[in-house]
């Protein structure tokens, strides 16, 4: 039997990974997880104590609205202001999404298809990659390098330049602009005015901008990631994916938003209406809550993930694996070490698990040009980083 759009989809390499861990731990060895970006933290009181509460309600059991429900699109829309500065009409500027991969892969056919194409980072979350393939069009790769590459120039310089030319050389022009910052997997940061330059390139070639923010809260160093939104006009050609996956911890829970470019919005809301009925209504009910009571819990899932970035880049660095470490997200990108280059990601990240019994998440899986690195997930807390540090260092001799 043909399935024909999964039919290109290639082999999912981090689940190669994850069973070599699963069969680790069934032989009892003590396997420290860092590839799956699963946060471990828990979600805020508040929420989970009014989602025990609005579940017992029977109104609440019934089909709820695709769209979301008018006072969770009031609290994103209240979130925005009291965050960014930016103003958004909560019925024509924001639709809520079953978390943000649903949102992005159900904008993509309302944007593109087949005879289309879309320009996406490489390497990129894979849903960045796939979501635009989905719809039939057409993706071309756009190099991000990380920060400190070979240009010289400030975080994200290559990118915009890798990106007119990915423009100028590309046919049929592209149509849509996919990106994310803070960058998953390379951790890689812009600021506003680098935000600014690109939504007037996108208002000079007619090009729509979907920027994932997925990383909106998780940033260190006196580093704070803008949204797209904040800059003036971009919401003619931008609209914006937010969720409170990592913000609020609430990763299974499934709620995230499209805000943005009112017509944008709209399209997807009128697919979403033929597609779901949204996001359990209990589950909303709670979201609201943790937007509007727990405003603050943010930052305090911000200090976790930055004392857990500190112990791994600290810890690696004094085994000889540099490091620099990230300003953003809950990640930390590492070069493979040269002694072990040749291996390749999919490769090296086997032989962690194997020898050093640290998981991480494999370059290649990010697509082209993420073969030169590991993703480490900071979702272990600091005792586990500090025991997978002394693992590695045992294992990885050729670093000694």
């Amino acid at each position: 039997m043909e399935f024909r759009r999964i039919n290109s989809l290639p082999p999912y390499v981090f689940a190669t990974i994850n069973d070599l861990r699963d069969i680790g731990r069934r032989d009892g060895r003590d396997v420290i997880d860092m590839g799956f970006g699963n946060p471990d933290l828990p979600s805020p009181d508040v929420a989970v104590e009014k989602l025990a509460e609005a579940v017992r309600n029977p109104r609440n059991h019934r089909y709820s609205a695709s769209r979301g429900i008018p006072k969770i699109r009031q609290a994103i829309a209240d979130l925005y202001l009291r965050k960014f500065e930016v103003e958004l009409d909560p019925e024509t500027e924001v639709v809520t999404t079953i978390g943000a991969k649903e949102g992005l892969s159900h904008l993509m056919w309302v944007l593109v298809g087949p005879g289309d194409t879309a320009l996406v980072p490489s390497p990129s979350y894979p849903i960045h990659i796939y979501a635009p393939l989905f719809a039939g069009a057409d993706v071309r790769h756009v190099r991000l390098d990380s920060p400190g590459a070979e240009n010289g120039g400030s975080p994200g310089e290559a990118f915009f330049d890798n990106l007119m030319e990915a423009w100028e050389s590309a046919w049929p022009k592209p149509r849509v602009v996919v990106l994310s910052f803070p960058h998953n997997p390379t951790t890689e940061c812009v600021d506003l005015a680098w935000m600014a330059r690109l939504v007037e390139f996108a208002k000079e070639h007619d090009i729509v901008l979907v920027h994932d923010f997925a990383y909106a809260d998780i940033a260190f160093d006196g580093y704070t990631p803008p949204s797209i939104l904040q800059v003036p006009g971009a919401k003619d050609v931008a609209v914006e994916l937010y969720t409170l996956t990592k913000s609020f911890s609430m990763a299974g829970w499934r709620v995230g938003f499209m805000v943005g470019n009112a017509a944008i919005v709209q399209a997807l809301t009128k697919l979403k209406s033929y597609l779901d009925y949204g996001t359990f209504q209990p589950i909303q009910i709670a979201a609201i809550v943790a937007m509007n009571e727990a405003p603050d819990y943010p930052k305090l899932i911000n200090e976790t993930y930055q004392a857990r970035r500190d112990a791994l880049c600290d810890g690696l660095n004094r085994i000889g694996w540099e490091i620099t470490p990230p300003r953003g997200t809950m990640f930390v990108w590492a070069p493979i070490p040269e002694p072990y280059g040749e291996m390749g990601s999919l490769e090296f990240s086997k032989f962690l698990v194997k020898e050093a019994d640290v998981a991480t998440s494999p370059g290649v899986g990010f697509g082209p040009g993420g073969d030169g690195h590991v993703r480490f997930a900071l979702i272990e807390n600091e005792q586990r980083i500090g025991q997978g540090v002394r693992s590695l260092r045992k294992a990885l001799t050729k670093l000694t």
